[in-house]
């Protein structure tokens, strides 16, 4: 079978870089800080969670020799973890899965973020 890799360690060096930058300052563009360490409610506590074992499940996989499906999978594991075997209803579903996209959505722009902010200089 065809394996897709990434293939540079200078790629997974910046962005295993990225994600450990994006963690430590929190995502700049979310309503409060998703890593802050007080937490208005257990909602907001156990996304912290789940975000965080996300990341960590992926970092641990990140590297250049890694098959892009052995990534793909590790998402997968965290939507069947943290959506699909929670839900107990159609509109629970429908909630956690909102809350893991939007959640998605927040950690990759603050990846893109954080990469544009180290690469300025070749943007001119």
């Amino acid at each position: 079978t065809m394996r897709t890799v990434l293939n540079s360690n200078s790629k997974v060096t910046v962005l295993r870089s990225d994600l450990h930058a994006v963690i430590d300052q929190g995502f700049l563009d979310a309503p409060g800080n998703l890593f802050q360490k007080k937490f208005r409610n257990r909602e907001e506590l156990q996304n912290d969670i789940e975000l965080k074992c996300s990341l960590n499940d992926l970092m641990s996989l990140l590297a250049p020799s890694t098959d892009i499906r052995v990534l793909l999978n590790c998402v997968s594991s965290n939507l069947q973890a943290f959506v699909i075997q929670p839900s107990r209803s159609k509109e629970e579903f429908r909630k956690l899965a909102s809350d893991f996209q939007l959640r998605w959505n927040f950690l990759l722009s603050a990846v893109s973020k954080a990469m544009t902010l180290n690469y300025a200089d070749s943007f001119g």
